[in-house]
């Protein structure tokens, strides 16, 4: 049973009077028909329409859902069975029920016939008012209670899709919620272990200068407390090259000094300085490592080996194994470090390389050290081309950690440089704004043989190196008065000091800070805290650049 319904919109669809439809192809009939339903149109809210024919009938039926049809059997051409059933083969006509007008003394095999082609009632001729009145009502009542249903089903439909839409939006609200409350969470884990790792170093060193200058103190005390100073300026700069390192990595901004290198040399190198600095005593190493080359940067290679064996030895208690292996699966060169140590947890598994994300804050932290490791190690790999893996069976299984990187071809053997003649050290003007820091490097300079002058500042710099005239100057970046950018142009404007060699020390190491040292006029560019071996090599690249020059 249908009628027609509009829609607006999102708006619950508008609801038209039911229709009735009146066949007949006598005039005079047709028109008693309608004109009796039309008597009782507005109180029972309907409407009708008529046709004369059966294809005309048909025409309606596309047109419009009707409550019911008054169709009369006896029409010529096609008669009322025939349009009957061509109305039911339709879709969207097949529900309307049918009403055949026809004369009392039809025959019982016209009854059968008009219930097979789908008749619902039958009325006599002559029509009685009060019968058809009732009839129709029926029909109607129930034309008007489907649409009311209709549209309590649509009004349902609608509150679903809003329920459903609602409930999908505080889902994904209340995951965003818990994912940035495990981020903050992990955040403020992060700087109060960062926090915990600057004040050990920071109390140590306060300690041991304020003990070599008490009266008392002897010279074994004052040595022991010297080493305490730089073994922890070490941790100190150690801490800051991390994070520094894994900023860099992250914003794409860090450097590569692309070559080919053989990895395993590389990874050897590495277990050799954790045995010289006595942190793999205790554990049992299993190494076996075939060759493998590939195309990277030497030192950003390293950080990734140390870290991951720094990782091993952390979380591994004293006795247990540790395993290292380097092979070749393809196109791969495949660096594995495996461990008997407290292995990580099944949720935490999918997370160890995220930053800020470590299970260091409940495990053995003995060993120190702020947990990004990972992190920068696995930005390093995927810098190189690479990438990482990581498999635990549990707590106290042990873990494994993978790193892929493309093989390259072996590089041909080098050619043996010839020695640097001996020749005096060059002379050296430090150009540095911090009091203690200007005075230390003076000095550790000088103890190394290397006659040095030093300015406060930039502009004395200038003149200093205009009277003193050094070999290479130091030249600090954030300078008062006119910052190192501007001593470079100034120095290498002034023929006088345009032969100097420029050495930039600066605490910024991003690429677009290298970019624009090398513009300024420098022939290098060291990153605060600069060890003093660096410092040295630094210098005497630069004296045995502009002796071939």
């Amino acid at each position: 049973m249908k009628h027609e319904t509009k829609q607006y919109g999102n708006d619950v669809p508008k609801i038209e009077k039911p229709k009735i439809l009146v066949v007949n192809d006598d005039a005079a009939s047709l028109l008693a028909l309608t004109s009796l339903l039309d008597q009782w149109a507005d109180e029972s809210n309907y409407e009708v329409l008529a046709a004369r024919s059966g294809q005309d009938a048909l025409r309606q039926v596309l047109l419009h859902d009707f409550a019911v049809i008054l169709l009369d059997v006896n029409m010529p051409g096609m008669d009322g069975f025939e349009t009957a059933e061509a109305i039911h083969q339709r879709a969207r006509s097949a529900d309307i029920p049918i009403i055949f007008v026809t004369a009392f003394l039809a025959d019982e095999i016209d009854r059968l016939k008009a219930y097979q082609r789908g008749a619902a009632d039958f009325l006599f001729t002559p029509v009685i008012p009060q019968i058809l009145h009732a009839k129709v009502s029926v029909f109607v009542a129930l034309a008007t209670k489907n649409e009311e249903l209709k549209r309590q089903a649509y009004k349902l439909s609608q509150r679903t899709t809003e329920l459903t839409a609602t409930n999908k939006r505080l889902t994904r609200e209340m995951e965003e919620r818990r994912a940035a409350e495990r981020k903050s969470h992990a955040k403020d884990e992060f700087l109060a272990m960062l926090g915990h790792e600057l004040r050990n170093p920071l109390s140590a060193i306060s300690s041991a200068a304020s003990l070599i200058g008490l009266p008392g103190a002897g010279s074994e005390t004052v040595t022991r407390a010297k080493l305490i100073i730089q073994r922890q300026s070490q941790h100190l700069s150690r801490i800051v090259d991390d994070l520094l390192d894994l900023s860099r990595a992250m914003s794409g901004k860090i450097l590569l000094s692309i070559q080919p290198v053989e990895l395993s040399a590389l990874v050897s190198a590495c277990l050799d300085t954790f045995r010289a600095t006595g942190r793999s005593a205790g554990y049992q190493f299993d190494v076996d490592m075939l060759p493998g080359w590939v195309n990277g940067d030497a030192t950003r290679l390293e950080q990734i080996a140390t870290n991951l064996i720094d990782n091993a030895l952390k979380y591994t208690p004293a006795g247990g194994s540790i395993g290292i292996a380097l092979t070749a699966e393809g196109d791969d060169v495949v660096l594995t470090v495996r461990d008997s140590g407290v292995g990580i947890s099944p949720e935490l598994l999918p997370q160890v390389f995220d930053v800020f994300v470590q299970g260091s804050i409940t495990l053995d932290r003995s060993q120190g050290g702020l947990g990004i490791g990972l992190a920068l190690v696995r930005r390093l790999a995927e810098l190189h081309g690479g990438s990482v893996g990581a498999h635990s069976a549990g707590p106290g299984k042990g873990s494994t950690f993978t790193i892929r990187l493309p093989r390259a071809t072996p590089a041909a053997a080098p050619l043996m440089a010839p020695a640097a003649p001996d020749s005096a050290k060059p002379s050296v003007l430090l150009i540095e704004d911090n009091e203690d820091g200007r005075e230390m490097m003076a000095t550790m300079l000088s103890a190394y043989g290397y006659a040095i002058e030093h300015a406060p500042d930039g502009v004395q710099g200038v003149q200093m190196a205009v009277s003193f005239l050094p070999d290479v100057a130091l030249v600090d970046i954030g300078l008062p008065g006119i910052d190192g950018y501007e001593v470079a142009r100034r120095l290498r404007k002034d023929s006088r000091t345009s032969h100097i060699k420029l050495i930039a020390l600066t605490g910024y190491g991003l690429e677009d800070d290298q970019r624009r040292v090398l513009e300024a006029g420098f022939d290098l560019h060291l990153v605060k805290p600069v060890a003093i071996q660096n410092l040295l090599d630094a210098i005497g690249h630069c004296t045995l650049q502009g002796a071939k020059a």
